[in-house]
């Protein structure tokens, strides 16, 4: 994915979750975070920081805080919205041939629903020939991380009881014959793995043990950054 236009500032400092104060040429602007998430580590005052203006009418802040360099040099993407929208791109280049974002399954609304056709000369003879006995139904729950230590992603970097309950409806489907799978998109470079925050999050610690235990598949989607884009490159399944 790529944003439209982007520019350069410095983070001075961030009052809320929401709002964060920049600098632009020696100028202060008010500038809305794209991630509710901590991000301490990485939001330091000085730090270089990459703004874009979506141009939506009747907003309060001119632009978007989306992606900041770390004191090491590594550049991250803390756009939260922009998992989902890598993922979908990523998933349109796989052999699909149904894809529906944001999918209610039981209680709770599941990032992708996606389906493949099965060729009917590998079908079982003893089906019925319908549809659903020609298809393989998957569902896939995207989280972003944007918090490493020493090389190694973490997740979450705040509590999170809905991903929690994202994964207890992964492991759900999978009982009941679906291909489920959660994928961390690693919105930086040079990291491959995401392991659960368990200082921050036990449960999720727990729901993930759970998830892989249950043959829920674990992805972690390995990605370039640049200030004006997030690509996923690669890809890598926890065994």
């Amino acid at each position: 994915m790529k944003y439209n236009n982007i520019e350069k500032a410095t983070f001075v400092s961030r009052p809320n979750r929401f709002i964060a104060e920049v600098e632009i040429e020696g100028k202060r602007h008010v500038v809305h975070v794209k991630n509710t998430g901590r991000c301490r580590e990485l939001l330091i005052p000085g730090c270089e920081v990459w703004l874009t203006a979506p141009g939506t009418p009747g907003r309060k802040t001119k632009y978007d805080l989306v992606a900041v360099r770390k004191s090491d040099g590594v550049l991250f993407n803390i756009d939260s919205q922009a998992p989902n929208k890598v993922a979908g791109e990523w998933l349109k280049k796989k052999d699909y041939t149904r894809i529906i974002p944001e999918y209610t399954y039981g209680d709770s609304r599941i990032d992708f629903y996606m389906e493949k056709e099965i060729p009917h000369d590998t079908a079982d003879d003893t089906s019925d020939n319908t549809d659903s006995a020609q298809k393989h139904l998957y569902l896939m729950e995207v989280k972003g991380c944007t918090l490493e230590v020493d090389g190694i992603g973490y997740f979450p970097d705040a509590p999170t009881e809905r991903g929690v309950k994202h994964i207890r409806e992964l492991i759900k489907a999978k009982q009941e014959g679906y291909n489920s799978a959660l994928a961390f998109v690693i919105q930086m470079d040079g990291v491959t793995e995401v392991r659960p925050n368990i200082e921050m999050h036990p449960e999720f610690g727990t729901a993930m043990d759970d998830a892989k235990m249950a043959g829920v598949d674990i992805l972690f989607l390995c990605c370039h950054v640049e200030p004006d884009s997030l690509e996923i490159v690669s890809e890598n399944l926890l065994h």
